[in-house]
Order: C-alpha cells, then sequence, then structure tokens
C-alpha cells in the first residue's frame, strides 16, 4: 500500500488487513525503502519480502510476533524468490553486473540463511564466451552533503595503463535506481573500449523515502548537482580520458540529457532516449497525467515548474552532439517530445541524429534494441573514440542484420568488413 493520493512515488509498503476486525494494519513503515514482491513463510509466522537498497536487492523476514524486520539474504540483485514445497529451501534468482541471472538455493533455520548454492548453469557458455566485468562502486560527494552511489565497470580487457573514454549512464524514473545487476548496458560498451559509470543521485529509491523524494518539484536542481559531481570525480580515475567524456539516459534520463544540452558543455557527445524535453506539451500529452501533476506540483496554468525545469528554455546554449531515439507508440513520454528537440539542435546548428521507431513504445522489443545500441556505438565512435559496432543504422534499415520473424542473424560481422 501507499498512504499518498496521486504520488506514484510514495513509500510501497506491506499492510496486513484483519478479517474479523476490518482493520488494516502497516508493518513496514520502519523499512523506510520500497517493499518489492513478498509471500508468507510456510508456517505463516513470517513475511519475506525483496526491496531496493543501495543499489542491491535483498530479502528480509518481517516477524508477526515480534514485529522485527531483519536481512536474511542480500546477494547483489535478488529478481525473484519461492519456498520449495517442503518448506525447508528458499529457491532465488539472482543476478549481478558481472554475472547473467541463474537460479540459487538456501536453508533457512530460526530465521537464518545457509550459504546459497548453485543451482543452474543456463548462461555459463555465454558468459565464457565474454571478458564480463564486474561492478566497482565508489560513493560521491553530492548536493546538499548527501553521499552519491556510483557504479563504474571498466572495459573488457582492462589494461590500467591506458586512458579510455568514459560513458556516464543516468536512470529513468526518476524515482528508481540502477542496480548491480546484469543488463545489456553495462557490457555492450565496456566491450566497445568505454568505461560506463552509472550513479544513483537524488530522487533514486532504495537510500531512504525522502532521498527519494526529494526529486519533486526539483528536476533540474539537486540531480544536476549530483551528476556534476559524480563526473568531476569520474575524470580524476587515472584511467579515464576526461576529453572523451559522454552520456546517455532514457525517459528521466533523457530529460537529464536535454537538461545537460542546455546547461553544461563538458560531454563530447550526448544519447537521448524517450526523453521529456518541453515541459508543458509533455502534460499535454502523456496518459500518465498524475506524474507530473505531482512532480512538478500541478498543471502548466498554475505552476511555474513546468516553465523552470524544462530544457525547451535553453535552447541558445545548445551545442553539444546529439543522437535523439524515440517511439511513435510511445504514450509515457511521446515521440513529439524528440523531434522538438532534434527540430532545436538542428535550427541550433548543432551535430545530431534521429532515430524513431515506428512500432516501439516506452521499451522498445529486442530488434529494436539490437538497432537501439548499433546507434549508439555509431554516435559514441564518431565523437569519443570507442570502437565501432558490427553492423550499420542504415543495414538494420535495409533489414539486412536480422530476420525479426525468427530473430535469425542474416548478416555476420565478418561479411560485412568483407564488403
Amino acid at each position: 500500500m501507499q498512504k499518498i493520493p496521486g504520488y506514484e512515488s510514495d513509500l510501497f509498503r506491506i499492510a496486513l488487513y484483519g478479517r474479523r476486525t476490518g482493520v488494516p494494519s502497516v508493518l513496514t513503515e520502519s523499512f523506510k525503502n520500497w517493499v518489492d514482491s513478498f509471500e508468507w513463510s510456510p508456517d505463516s509466522r513470517a513475511i519475506f519480502f525483496t526491496g531496493p537498497v543501495e543499489g542491491q536487492n535483498p530479502i528480509y523476514r518481517f516477524d508477526v510476533e515480534s514485529k522485527a524486520i531483519t536481512q536474511l539474504l542480500a546477494d547483489k540483485t535478488i529478481d525473484e524468490f519461492e519456498f520449495t514445497r517442503d518448506a525447508r529451501r528458499m529457491v532465488y534468482a539472482r543476478r549481478s553486473t558481472g554475472e547473467p541471472g541463474e537460479l540459487y538455493s538456501i536453508e533457512i533455520t530460526n530465521g537464518r540463511a545457509s550459504a546459497p548454492g548453485r543451482l543452474t548453469n543456463v548462461n555459463a557458455a555465454s558468459a565464457a564466451e565474454a571478458d564480463i566485468r564486474p561492478a566497482e562502486t565508489m560513493w560521491v560527494d553530492g548536493a546538499g552533503g548527501s553521499k552519491i552511489h556510483v557504479f563504474i565497470v571498466k572495459p573488457h580487457g582492462f589494461d590500467p595503463s591506458r586512458k579510455y573514454p568514459l560513458i556516464l549512464n543516468v536512470h529513468g524514473g526518476p524515482q528508481s535506481q540502477w542496480m548491480d545487476a546484469f543488463r545489456g548496458d553495462w557490457q555492450v560498451y565496456p566491450g566497445a573500449g568505454y568505461v560506463v559509470a552509472f550513479a544513483n543521485p537524488h530522487g533514486s529509491t532504495g537510500y531512504g523515502q525522502d532521498f527519494t523524494a526529494q526529486i519533486s518539484g526539483d528536476y533540474g536542481g539537486a540531480v544536476f548537482d549530483d551528476l556534476m559531481k559524480v563526473t568531476d570525480a569520474l575524470e580524476k580515475l587515472p584511467y579515464v580520458d576526461r576529453n572523451r567524456m559522454g552520456a546517455m539516459g532514457w525517459s528521466f534520463g533523457g530529460y537529464m540529457m536535454d537538461w545537460f544540452e542546455g546547461h553544461t558543455g563538458r560531454f563530447k557527445a550526448i544519447a537521448s532516449m524517450m526523453g521529456l524535453y518541453d515541459l508543458r506539451s509533455f502534460y499535454g500529452a502523456t496518459e500518465e497525467l498524475w506524474f507530473p501533476e505531482w512532480d512538478l506540483k500541478g498543471q502548466p496554468w498554475n505552476s511555474d515548474l513546468y516553465e523552470k525545469w524544462s530544457p525547451s528554455n535553453s535552447v541558445k546554449n545548445f551545442k553539444t552532439p546529439a543522437l535523439v531515439i524515440s517511439g511513435e507508440r510511445d504514450y509515457r513520454v511521446p515521440y513529439s517530445q524528440s523531434l522538438q528537440f532534434f527540430t532545436a539542435l538542428q535550427k541550433m546548428g548543432v551535430p545530431s541524429k534521429l532515430v524513431i521507431y515506428s512500432n516501439a513504445g516506452h521499451w522498445p522489443s529486442w530488434y529494436e534494441m539490437a538497432l537501439y545500441y548499433t546507434a549508439h556505438l555509431e554516435w559514441f565512435n564518431k565523437y569519443l573514440g570507442g570502437e565501432a559496432p558490427p553492423w550499420t543504422t542504415e543495414q538494420f534499415l535495409r533489414n539486412a542484420v536480422f530476420d525479426t520473424q525468427t530473430g535469425k542473424q542474416r548478416l555476420e560481422s565478418r561479411q560485412i568488413e568483407q564488403r
């Protein structure tokens, strides 16, 4: 349950409804992070739940009698869990930045977990094909004295004596968090010779609900300051080439790229995906009106925040080369936002490229994601100097790379080299 009407990012709690009394009671108010999935223990004496905490997704145990909440297991990102039929073990799906997902199990005795045992090797063969890199972490002093959590993935085949280009990836939401979890972004770009960094600035979940709530009404404020301080720290790393830094983001991360465009010139190139550009017109087109009405404190005709935090008001400062991507069936952040951003870039003479998916919503398909990575690698190769992709966006447009019906690859990278 949540307590605040109209606020989609209010604290998620577990509540227990008394069927005899008709009275609900909140069980997890003291747990100041969101509750995710949850399940009763087989003996009904406890409720087990997951919740995002500082880049991980641990499992917690709520004791019904004592009301105590204790951490049962922290193992990077735990996506799902289930008790075995005999109630002696718990099976869970787990992944980390450097390890694709697999199934593990633990035994639970007196509320405590045994050492995890791995059950599957589904992704072992794929993992053996590449130098999949784990995430390293650091904490940076952010806005208002807050500590900002940063994850860093070094390039495949990392050589500490070299300097590498860097890509800063800003998460969407904005009330969400980057986690120590396997995903394409964290290996595709390191595989092409980039250091990838992803931070959890103000507005992120997993660092207390107060930290999460501070993004509302402050879209370009503390979060922007956090990211600039993170960039300050990243460019001081001995293996980062401070003259070849780029940034990318999706949804609110795309908004932040549009904001970067008008408020900083320290990145050589940016990539904005499904980003919010003009907040007044965004309000009139999104399917999720409660979202801007809470975060921007009203409607465009009674809240000045739509003007204060709109990237469209800083067009005269645009100068960073920008890749812009969106989908025609995106009803969360309609693709017209990206069209407006691209038009402004073109009118200001800023090098820019536009990719519009005709069938994609806010979350593209696997085929569209393959093109997404290709377009990014092309763009960053041009301005940051990392490796080029195995295919070109033009080959995707000619449908020469994959058969979209079967998923089979039509064009091998070596064929492209021969051509």
